[in-house]
């Protein structure tokens, strides 16, 4: 996915940039970049690749080089940024969380154009300078930006580092959030509120779908305000969200607390404990426990010093490795026990059917899993939050081929809970990963622990649905 954080003050930013985007880590693994300006240095700009290595380590050494009382710093799953440009609207630096499915058309729209791309990533467009491309069709950022919504087929966020403030850009449709801070002297925007509290800044709200805030070290200003159709991501709370951090004020522990606890009281399995496979399952684990009122145990646990984030390689080989390394299950309290397992997600189901043959191994009983969302039927075109690269490689659309002679046919049927035809995909799954049983969270259920209407919340990648049109006052 990717996720950006931006500082503006009234004294030297840097310290605040470099902490506050590291906090945005969990986001992505591919590459990250820090960008500053001032108006004797100018731009000062770094990028490094994370594919070996962490944001901390690789630009520590190098911040005492950065000067400034402004800054943006980006952590990317697409290509290097931030891109500098200079154009007719100025100088800035752009960085974005986006997934854009026409880039080449757009490319060679811009290209007959005569416009030509300069930054280059193992040969493809780098999607970000493609964004910049856009904006300097404008004669003011908020066209340019406005041009970036209606061309691209996706979504995009963004935050642009002029040399009179910061711009930021939430996606048209808000799936990905962007949140302001303030504490005395300064103003943030970040991916995530968890990157505030340390740094002492205050949320003061989210930015709304396609809504465009200037900031500046004393204030901001809405150049156009929110959009009134909303389709924000129902996997922030389900996956790829830090459990201290709020979209549109939900919190994100909450979410997967009561997701958890609704699973529990509805489940009646017998079962001696629940663990949550770390980090995103642990918050539905202990909900589950609670209202099912059975005791949690850490019958598996992370190797967090060196296997500290979530992701993981794209290369499946490599992934499957990463994927038994770093999770290590504790044998004395599996032996002899009948073990639920709460887990955020199923795609291709490598990592819990290598996990679920080393719970038995290690003498459980039982395996039974729950997870804290409805089984994924659909490929998402609008966020890359998993490293597929194309539908068959969800184990949803294996079994419906396999069923189907087609991945495509009757998919939603499938998606459906309760339908005979998802009851028998649930028990296949089980069946190829070696559980006991296995359930998971109804669509309404976890819309009702999420808390927004289901109209505003994407959920195309469990039941194939699109936004719906409303008004601007809704």
């Amino acid at each position: 996915m990717g996720g950006f954080f931006g500082t503006i003050s009234t004294k030297d930013c840097v310290n605040d940039l470099f902490y506050g985007t590291d906090y945005n880590s969990h986001l992505g693994t591919k590459r990250a970049g820090m960008v500053t300006f001032d108006a004797e240095r100018g731009f000062n700009r770094s990028i490094h690749s994370l594919e070996r290595d962490y944001f901390r380590s690789r630009f520590e050494d190098e911040l005492d080089q950065f000067h400034a009382c402004q800054g943006l710093g980006v952590i990317s799953d697409t290509d290097p940024q931030p891109i500098i440009v200079n154009s007719h609207l100025g100088r800035y630096a752009v960085v974005t969380v986006a997934k854009i499915n026409n880039q080449r058309e757009i490319a060679d729209e811009l290209l007959a154009q005569r416009m030509h791309f300069s930054e280059m990533s193992a040969n493809n467009i780098n999607q970000t300078e493609l964004v910049a491309l856009l904006i300097n069709m404008g004669n003011t950022f908020v066209e340019g930006i406005n041009m970036v919504y209606q061309k691209i087929d996706g979504s995009c966020s963004m935050l642009i580092l002029t040399e009179d403030g910061i711009i930021a850009a939430r996606d048209a449709l808000g799936r990905t959030p962007i949140v302001i801070g303030r504490k005395e002297g300064a103003l943030a925007v970040s991916s995530e509120t968890c990157s505030f509290p340390n740094l002492d800044f205050k949320t003061v709200r989210d930015i709304g779908p396609g809504e465009i805030v200037k900031l500046k070290a004393d204030g901001f200003e809405v150049l156009q305000p929110a959009f009134g159709r909303e389709q924000i991501c129902s996997f922030l709370w389900v996956y790829y969200g830090f459990p201290a951090s709020s979209y549109e004020g939900i919190n994100v522990e909450d979410v997967r607390e009561k997701n958890g606890r609704k699973m529990g009281e509805q489940d009646d399995t017998e079962v001696d404990c629940v663990c949550g496979v770390p980090d995103s399952g642990v918050g539905m684990a202990l909900g589950y426990a609670e209202g099912k009122n059975v005791p949690y145990e850490r019958a598996v646990l992370k190797y967090t010093p060196t296997w500290p984030r979530s992701f993981t390689p794209g290369n499946q080989t490599r992934r499957a490795l990463v994927a038994k390394m770093k999770l290590i299950p504790n044998g004395a309290l599996l032996k002899d026990r009948r073990v639920v397992f709460c887990d955020d997600s199923i795609v291709r189901g490598t990592q819990l059917r290598d996990n679920v043959k080393t719970f038995f191994d290690y003498g459980a009983k039982e395996v039974h899993c729950r997870i804290s969302c409805p089984p994924l039927v659909y490929g998402c075109p609008f966020i890359g939050f998993t490293a597929s690269k194309t539908d068959l490689e969800l184990i949803t659309r294996q079994i419906i081929r396999d069923f189907e002679g087609d991945d495509k046919k009757n998919l939603e049927k499938y998606a459906q809970t309760d339908s005979p035809e998802y009851q028998r995909m649930v028990a296949e799954i089980a069946r190829r990963l070696g559980l006991s049983s296995l359930k998971f969270a109804k669509i309404e259920d976890l819309i009702e622990s999420i808390g927004m209407p289901k109209c505003k919340v994407c959920t195309h990648c469990f039941d194939g649905t699109s936004y719906c049109h409303q008004s601007k006052s809704e």
